[in-house]
């Protein structure tokens, strides 16, 4: 790898995926991404729903991708910027190696 790449991990509400999926398309990503349905398990029932609290899980959509260091406080301004207070999750995790075999 040439330069530092880091892998993000949102965690969104349903409601928020084709938000999310239209803002992270203007971005410009070498890589592209990926989302998936997850359930989230917490023990804290912080705007659970009575069914979510008693199944223990919430349904959440994942998005991931990479991004060069750049890309990355990008990313997060935008988010920040369009998403404030709607309670979307993120990880960043540095990427050691990475390709195709």
């Amino acid at each position: 790898m040439s330069s530092p790449e880091f892998l993000v991990t949102l965690n969104v509400a349903p409601d928020l995926e084709e938000a999310v999926v239209d803002c992270l398309l203007t971005l410009e990503s070498e890589h592209g991404f990926s989302s998936l349905p997850v359930y989230s398990h917490d023990h804290r029932n912080v705007g659970l729903s009575l069914a979510e609290q008693v199944t223990g899980r919430q349904r959440k959509i994942r998005f991931q991708m990479y991004l060069a260091e750049q890309g990355l406080t990008e990313l997060l301004d935008k988010l920040r910027g369009e998403f404030s207070g709607s309670g979307i999750s993120y990880r960043v995790s540095p990427v050691l190696d990475s390709g195709v075999i």
